[in-house]
């Protein structure tokens, strides 16, 4: 079976695009409208290198865009689809600037595989990976064993939905009957044992519902039916979250799918290889180091910065990058 890559992007830089985000945003002031939600890196080429270099296997790349296209970007590539919002988002929830509403709504993009890994753009693979990273047998391949929800410091918009992610989750499932039905996966070889055994420790605990799922992150393995069936069931939340025009706090977001295929056993069991790092002055040279010597399958940039020095941080991850990935793709110009 075909796996797509589905990855989604904003030029903040764009007037047309800041124009109509700002007719929508006078009293919006949380997480959800950061500049550094916005901000370009510069990173995206190499995204598509890190694809084709180490997932060359990709059937199609759907690259979901508010309707501006990079300029390096060469658009007549056999797998490369360009999606515009209005391409398959209903016409009532646009216009959107709410991840979260794109999210819900990824499966319908016209010609998507029943197989698709959804990335952020700040999400890099940096080392060869097969397809059976991400599917083996047809399932989702990602780390299924249970973890609880825990929170420090301010709590943002991406809690809350963690938050009602596993609403939604303990109210379709039953986690006694689920544990005995699948339980090789939820303790499995493929984890460490002291994840195993923390597992074990929460069922007996709390043997009732489930207490989290990890937030791994990175890259989710999808199936395009996961979606379907949870708009089917859950129509009236979805439905709400789409509604919003930036990220709200009653939302749920793409985990709700990823931890519905994890409750359902519709996955297999695989330790995910992304680190996370939050990019600052004092986080720069452990990122570029990682990225340099590919120590991981995948590597999750975040912005994490309100520094002065942004460009001069983006220049050295550019460098960084450049070391592992120096040849132009089939996909730029």
């Amino acid at each position: 079976m075909k796996t797509d890559f589905v990855i989604l992007w904003v030029d903040g830089n764009d007037p047309k695009w800041q124009s109509e985000k700002a007719e929508y945003s006078p009293n919006v002031d949380n997480d959800s409208n950061s500049a550094n939600r916005y901000r370009d890196w510069g990173l995206l080429p190499y995204w598509f290198r890190g694809v084709e270099k180490f997932a060359p296997w990709v059937n199609k790349i759907h690259f979901v865009t508010w309707g501006h296209i990079p300029e390096f970007l060469n658009t007549e590539n056999p797998k490369l689809n360009i999606v515009n919002h209005k391409d398959f988002i209903p016409n009532e929830y646009l216009p959107t600037f709410s991840s979260h509403a794109i999210e819900m709504n990824i499966h319908r993009i016209p010609g998507l595989s029943e197989q698709f890994v959804y990335f952020n753009d700040d999400m890099f693979i940096i080392r060869q990976m097969s397809e059976k990273s991400f599917f083996n047998e047809g399932l989702p391949c990602t780390y299924g064993g249970e973890e609880p929800m825990m929170f420090k410091g301010d709590t943002g918009i991406w809690q809350h939905a963690a938050v009602n992610n596993m609403g939604v989750i303990n109210s379709h499932f039953d986690k006694k009957e689920q544990m005995k039905k699948f339980r090789k996966k939820y303790i499995s070889s493929e984890y460490r044992w002291q994840d195993n055994l923390r597992t074990l420790a929460l069922e007996m605990l709390f043997p009732d519902i489930f207490s989290g799922f990890r937030n791994l992150h990175g890259p989710g393995a999808y199936l395009k039916s996961t979606f379907k069936e949870v708009w089917e069931k859950e129509s009236d939340l979805l439905n709400r979250t789409s509604s919003h025009k930036f990220r709200a706090s009653d939302d749920v977001n793409q985990w709700v799918m990823l931890w519905w295929q994890i409750a359902n056993g519709s996955f297999s069991p695989y330790n995910i290889d992304n680190l996370v790092c939050s990019v600052n002055e004092n986080t720069l040279n452990t990122v570029c180091d990682a990225i340099k010597n590919q120590s991981n399958d995948m590597i999750c940039v975040n912005d994490g910065t309100d520094e002065n020095n942004f460009e001069h941080l983006a220049e050295e991850l550019k460098s960084a990058f450049q070391t592992i990935l120096s040849e132009k793709s089939s996909f730029e110009k």
